[in-house]
């Protein structure tokens, strides 16, 4: 794939899930830099699959919701992104959701961005996963400019299926540099052990590739922090987003804590579906559940 212009483009890759609530929280730094970018690099979602089908049942339901709202709770802390009043359950999968949304893709970035977003609050703001595929289609019902009906078929055929089952594969086998992170990120993004033995990208992580090399930006990180990796890349891509303020650039750059605060006030909580709860301190909590140790 080439620009008009005979140059290969380059390529941002963001691995993610819908169901993620370290995603959630990364959602309005990585809109932003979608529109600084636009038109200058080539945006590719990645879907981990956070969630498998194949999981054993929890011993107690109840308790692994209960943990998994206090931890959703403590990522909310540092993010400010909405959070559900109330958790109704920990997702069973997040492949209806993952399959759903890469089908979007085929009506275009502007309803696949609406139908992730619309994936995502289901848990975190509305408080009821999508975890199935009539939730996941129900989540996206009544985005503008969407053929539900295309979407249901699409999300249910054999090519979405090996694309997500691919998107799978490709987070499983991580760059080398982020198998040991270290960073002041309260989520610095270190690859997380799967069952296997093996490693695959916490979420979110950013990759970006050139021909003059790749850069990797895992975990929770500032907008500059993603918008320096492309730079390094290819300068000019991200012309006055490093620089706060810089005359027809993106307006001053949020620190992390403040980027969740901004999808806040983007959705007024979700026009009133959902309102987010006050923040108390986490307590330390020894788990022992199945799934929910590593989300992000």
């Amino acid at each position: 794939m080439t620009d008009p212009a005979g140059r290969t483009p380059i390529e941002v890759v963001e691995y993610t899930d819908p169901l993620c609530p370290w995603a959630w929280g990364s959602e309005p730094v990585f809109r932003r830099l979608r529109a600084t970018l636009e038109g200058r690099v080539r945006w590719r979602r990645v879907y981990c699959v956070l969630f498998g089908h194949d999981d054993d049942p929890p011993a107690d339901p109840v308790a692994e919701t209960a943990w998994y709202s206090r931890y959703v709770e403590g990522i909310g802390r540092h993010t400010h992104a909405p959070r559900a009043f109330r958790l109704s359950r920990v997702a069973a999968s997040s492949w209806p959701s993952s399959l759903v949304a890469k089908a979007a893709e085929a009506q275009g970035p502007v309803v696949a961005d609406r139908v992730l977003r619309r994936l995502r609050e289901s848990a975190f703001v509305l408080g009821d996963p999508a975890d199935s595929p009539a939730l996941a289609l129900s989540a996206a019902r009544g985005v503008p400019g969407l053929d539900l009906d295309r979407l249901a078929a699409d999300a249910a055929s054999d090519a979405v299926l090996e694309r997500v089952r691919a998107d799978h594969r490709e987070a499983r086998r991580p760059v080398p540099h982020v198998l040991s992170v270290r960073g002041e990120s309260p989520h610095p993004g270190a690859a997380k052990e799967t069952p296997d033995g093996g490693h695959r990208y916490a979420l979110p992580t950013l990759l970006v590739r050139s021909p003059a090399g790749i850069r990797v930006v895992p975990g929770w990180r500032s907008y500059e922090e993603y918008a320096s990796a492309v730079e390094e890349l290819e300068p000019g891509a991200a012309e006055g987003a490093c620089r706060p303020g810089t005359r027809g650039g993106p307006r001053p750059v949020p620190e992390p804590d403040r980027a969740g605060a901004q999808a806040a006030d983007d959705r007024s909580v979700a026009a009133g579906r959902g309102r987010a709860g006050r923040h108390r301190r986490r307590p330390a909590v020894a788990c022992g559940c199945r799934k929910v140790c590593h989300p992000g």
